[in-house]
């Protein structure tokens, strides 16, 4: 049912993609609107067409006076719950919601929703496709892309809603029917003071869900099967490693259905993803339309046909005898460690960006066997220099384009060049995507042995 917000006065606090979309949601409720970010006008994108609408704009730093003559602040997931406007709004017992919780209030079909440090878009897209291949009308979005507030008022079977750790911060109703939790690891600890908080903010992901529910979880993930225990929900689980569990499992070359007495035997050599982290999130992603009864034959074939999102160990080009790998969604440990695992050595890894906060020692045991020259950028270079030094080659570049002109120099035939870079693009680009895409441009003109002569 449509909320209504008339004569409700709501400060949107992040004009980012999900801000504007509340933006439009709150004007079409009747809300009086004011939209905040501690940004100048000329950094918002989209800016003009914000400058168009019934609201007011608060840019530059954000009026306390504003948050406190609020009704209810929306929050975008990209701002920190302890910033000085929540902070003060809260004091002023002003309520403070999300675009998640205000958006699934008025959504009457099942919601999927997908968490975890990795795999979470790759998961929810294949979950997409195979609602879209069993007739279902299917809304794919969330932290991937298209905001929940953009699925209200249409006529969804069902939701596949990918979500982060933030946008799980300011949930309060939020009641998804299946809630899938794919893998835990260091992530985002500029943002949480320890690990135990950040995984405690995905499991907010099942804070209303009990045993009509289902949580499909990671059997081989020591930290979800840790946390299971405090999980309401009917617990399904998969298991890349091939634990006897109830759910979904491999077994050599094939994966088992087992739930309810039922056993299904699909075979992997179908699968075009590669990878064992994709192995992870194809199981995931079959497991809710299983459940629901989609034949498994044809849930298979959807996640088979599927070949990947882009920025995500993207085969790029194979130029003089070396694969360049796009992985620009690679921004924490967790997922490069997923990536070299997935290669032969040697490897030119070009990585660095905006520093998390977490650690990058567990980089080194595959940076010694597999990678020989490591290439880094941004921010967090010198502080990754330090505490990897001895694992490998280390060299410095100024931006992507010098780390790509290197790794061209450095790297023999057979060889791979792979952008991973551990950390977010903030501190050099707008979005991982605009890495990625100036990644792509950079190794498309790299001349080939031909040209070079």
């Amino acid at each position: 049912m449509k909320q209504n917000f008339s004569e409700k006065r709501v400060v949107v606090i992040g004009a980012g993609l999900s801000g504007q979309a509340l933006v439009r949601f709150l004007l079409q409720r009747g809300a009086t609107v004011a939209l905040s970010d501690q940004r100048d006008a000329e950094r918002i994108s989209g800016i003009e067409e914000l400058r168009k609408m019934p609201i007011r704009l608060d840019f530059g730093g954000h009026d306390l006076d504003l948050f406190e003559q609020a009704d209810l602040v929306a929050v975008s997931p990209g701002v920190p719950l302890d910033c000085e406007p929540l902070q003060y709004a809260a004091s002023c017992n002003i309520p403070l919601l999300g675009e998640v919780e205000l958006a699934a209030r008025e959504i009457e079909a099942p919601i999927i929703g997908i968490t975890g440090t990795n795999g979470k878009s790759t998961t929810t897209s294949l979950i997409g496709e195979i609602m879209r291949a069993w007739g279902k009308k299917a809304f794919v979005g969330g932290n991937l892309g298209t905001p929940l507030v953009e699925a209200c008022g249409q006529d969804y079977d069902v939701l596949a809603v990918e979500l982060s750790s933030f946008q799980l911060e300011t949930i309060e109703r939020f009641h998804p029917r299946f809630g899938l939790l794919l893998n835990l690891s260091s992530d985002h600890l500029d943002r949480y003071p320890d690990l135990d908080t950040y995984y405690r903010a995905k499991l907010q992901l099942f804070r209303n869900m009990d045993a009509s529910d289902y949580a499909i979880l990671n059997a081989d993930d020591a930290e979800i099967c840790q946390l299971a225990r405090e999980i309401k929900a009917t617990k399904v689980w998969f298991s890349a490693k091939g634990q006897a569990v109830k759910g979904m499992l491999r077994q050599e070359g094939r994966l088992l259905w087992n739930w309810n007495g039922a056993q299904v035997s699909l075979p992997l050599e179908r699968l075009q993803l590669a990878g064992e982290h994709n192995l992870e999130n194809a199981m995931a992603s079959m497991i809710p339309a299983l459940l629901q009864g989609c034949p498994a034959d044809l849930a298979w074939s959807a996640v088979c046909a599927f070949t990947g999102l882009e920025h995500r160990m993207n085969l790029v080009r194979r130029l003089n005898g070396v694969d360049w790998y796009n992985d620009s969604k690679g921004t924490n440990v967790g997922s490069v460690l997923k990536s070299l695992a997935g290669l032969s050595s040697p490897v030119t890894l070009i990585a660095g960006g905006k520093d998390k906060g977490g650690d990058y020692a567990p980089l080194r045991p595959l940076l010694e066997e597999k990678v020989e020259s490591l290439i880094l950028i941004g921010e967090a270079a010198k502080r990754m220099a330090t505490e990897l030094s001895g694992a490998c080659q280390i060299r410095f570049a100024a931006t992507l384009a010098s780390a790509v002109e290197q790794a061209h120099k450095v790297t023999a035939p057979g060889g791979t060049v792979l952008l991973s870079p551990a950390c977010s693009s903030f501190d050099m680009f707008q979005n991982y995507q605009e890495r990625g895409h100036q990644f792509v441009q950079l190794v498309q003109r790299l001349p080939d042995a031909g040209e070079d002569s």
